[in-house]
């Protein structure tokens, strides 16, 4: 069917361009006028029952082509008249019987019809048109921040929003394809009037030098078909300019032109029944014709008598939807009640009226932009999809703070100034500027708070300047990373598993729910997220899981081994802290204490040392940490595999961002440097 419709577009256009060219015979001459008065009635319906323009999108295309399919008729029939004095028998009823034979009415309406298509529909169509045109491309931006708004509000997904930013880009193309197509509309008017002219005075020449014909006889039968060539030529073009008008002009409903029609101008009884009162009145007047004023006005009783029953159903609908609107609020202690208000968002980032200039586009605000380049960011680094993340305006807050919250409980909070800078020392600077000191939020650094007319100056002097959007996406970011664990429920480990279905189909299979729960593989990768350990190659952490989890059930121990699998990417990871990599070691002594003091249930395993001992291993451990920090390295510490997870549970409280790795999850080709050992 598609190629059939292909071809014979083609064919037709082809066709058309052939008929300008080559004479055509009287009988289908007959038929392709008929066709083209089927045609202009055909697009005139379609527009008519469209609910929408777009609907109805290759109505430009379509002008173009039943416009030049209708000068090519002109040029057939204008071949045939001159040639022949015959042009078939539609445009010889035209001629005659519409006109009856009278040259003069038959130029007076044809005049009549071109004036009211140029004048009326035409220009008005052309001017709707261009200004639709020129409204919609000027409304394309606030449309795109609209979508933009309501993907990051969590309203909408991406591929709805993907498929708003379409429409909106069809109804560009559209409204840009008509202002242009309605010239053609213009155009036809012309040339109708221009062909018919040509025939007239074609038609005398050739009568009386060719055919020998007196004046008034040539006058007499070429004016006619002249005339008759132009009706038929301008009904057809009358209704398709009649259908570009209704396009242009209609805005989007939920029904047809015709239903639109009846229920919003017949819709009020009170204005029929004041009208056919007006009617009687008019009727009674002398000289008037009584009986047709009071049929009116009885017609006009009859539509405000059924329009009247008609708002009394409505009437009637909404009192029932009020009485069920009424009988839901009263039982709103109903549980369906109770659990909508139990709606927690993942991720919410609220802020101060002062920030509203970073978050609105119209003000120069790129935020929202940043904030989905955050989540697709995260999805690289983490491998997790993070939740859609709520922002909004509180004005409990300060102006100028915002807080991030995380199953609606705060975790952090900042303050920035929309009009300042924030510099940081890197550990270049070689002059120290004047500022407002502050602590940058997400790492917790010391910082300056300077004018923006001084970036340029404190750049040069070796401070890392950031601007507040900066500050705020970075800050959130980071508790995103801290709390990607937390992020990661059953249903977000569940879609990862759908997803990778597709491709590694028999891994997830044999893993969930055969071997180990969804739980169990959840808790597996919060583990993992927890201590910053991407989940993105899910299919090798999976095939691990698949190959100890009939042997071994506890989650944190099926980690350990994950983690040893995952030997290269940790490796590769841990590359950012130097190399050769410096690193802090346990004392054998400190290793044992541990090792001796796991306690292994049904239920897992945990460790039980005594508060001494632990607070002797962290006053050692921040000995030889703030040395080596001293020493201008940033180590990691590194541990036996036994007692590794163990051992960062430990100290996680009081060294959160502490990398605790074991030997096993060292690359054969990281180099190692040991700065420093913890002894008890």
């Amino acid at each position: 069917m598609n190629k059939f419709g292909e071809y014979s577009f083609v064919i037709l256009v082809i066709f058309i361009v052939i008929m300008m060219i080559i004479p055509i015979p009287t009988m289908l001459l007959n038929l392709l006028l008929i066709l083209n008065i089927s045609l202009a009635l055909t697009i005139l319906l379609v527009t008519m029952y469209v609910k929408e323009p777009l609907e109805f999108s290759i109505f430009p295309s379509v002008l173009l082509v039943t416009t030049l399919f209708r000068l090519a008729l002109n040029v057939s029939s204008t071949r045939l008249i001159l040639l022949n004095g015959y042009a078939g028998e539609v445009i010889e009823a035209f001629g005659n019987f519409v006109v009856g034979g009278n040259v003069a009415v038959g130029l007076i309406i044809f005049t009549i019809l071109v004036i009211i298509q140029f004048i009326v529909i035409t220009k008005g169509s052309e001017r709707v048109a261009e200004v639709a045109a020129r409204f919609t491309l000027d409304a394309m931006p606030g449309k795109q921040m609209a979508i933009d708004a309501d993907l990051n509000a969590g309203l909408i997904n991406e591929q709805q929003a993907k498929e708003r930013r379409k429409i909106i880009e069809r109804e560009a193309d559209f409204y840009g394809a008509m202002d242009g197509a309605s010239k053609f509309v213009k155009g036809d008017a012309i040339a109708g009037i221009i062909i018919t002219f040509i025939n007239i005075v074609g038609g005398l020449a050739l009568g009386v030098i060719s055919f020998n014909l007196t004046i008034g006889q040539a006058a007499q039968k070429y004016s006619l078909l002249s005339v008759g060539d132009g009706l038929v030529s301008q009904i057809p073009a009358l209704l398709i300019s009649t259908s570009t008008g209704i396009m242009v002009t209609r805005a989007a409903s939920e029904s047809n032109l015709g239903d639109d029609v009846i229920s919003q101008l017949f819709k009020n009884p009170k204005v029929m029944y004041i009208i056919a009162g007006i009617l009687v009145v008019l009727g009674i007047f002398p000289g008037l014709p009584t009986f047709s004023f009071l049929i009116m006005s009885l017609f006009f009783t009859i539509i405000g008598y059924f329009s009247a029953k008609k708002v009394k159903e409505l009437e009637l609908v909404e009192r029932e939807k009020e009485v069920t609107a009424t009988t839901e609020d009263i039982d709103s202690s109903s549980p369906e009640m109770v659990y909508n208000m139990l709606q927690i968002d993942p991720l919410e980032l609220e802020f101060g009226y002062g920030l509203i200039a970073l978050f609105d586009k119209d003000q120069g605000g790129d935020l929202l932009d940043r904030v989905v380049m955050i989540r697709r960011q995260l999805a690289v680094d983490l491998g997790m999809v993070v939740p859609i993340i709520r922002i909004r305006d509180n004005i409990q807050l300060p102006a100028n703070d915002y807080l991030i919250k995380i199953k609606g409980v705060e975790v952090s909070q900042g303050t920035v100034y929309p009009n300042k800078l924030m510099a940081l020392d890197p550990g270049t600077v070689t002059e120290t500027i004047k500022g407002e000191e502050t602590i940058e939020p997400a790492f917790g650094l010391p910082a300056l708070w300077i004018g923006s007319n001084d970036r340029e100056n404190a750049e040069n002097k070796g401070y890392t300047v950031v601007d507040p959007p900066s500050i705020i996406a970075t800050h959130l970011t980071e508790v995103i990373k801290k709390h990607a664990h937390e992020l990661l429920g059953r249903q977000e480990v569940k879609a990862l598993l759908d997803n990778l279905k597709k491709t590694n189909p028999a891994v997830v299979e044999e893993l969930v729910p055969s071997i180990l729960t969804l739980g169990d593989v959840q808790k597996v990768l919060g583990n993992l997220l927890r201590e910053g350990i991407s989940i993105k190659n899910l299919p090798t952490i999976l095939e691990i899981l698949a190959d100890y989890g009939p042997l071994i059930k506890d989650p944190d121990t099926l980690t350990e081994y994950v983690r040893q699998g995952l030997s290269r990417q940790i490796s590769n990871y841990l590359k950012v802290y130097g190399t050769p990599l410096p690193a802090i070691t346990l004392d054998q002594s400190i290793e044992e204490l541990i090792s001796s003091s796991i306690q292994r249930t049904e239920h897992g395993n945990y460790l039980s040392i005594d508060p001494i001992n632990t607070q002797t291993i962290i006053d050692r451990l921040r000995e030889v940490y703030e040395d080596v920090l001293s020493q201008g390295y940033n180590p990691v510490v590194i541990t036996a595999p036994l007692v590794r997870l163990y051992f960062k549970r430990l100290v996680e409280n009081s060294f959160p961002h502490l990398v605790v790795i074991s030997y096993n999850e060292l690359d054969s080709k990281l180099e190692v440097q040991i700065i420093g050992t913890v002894k008890l």
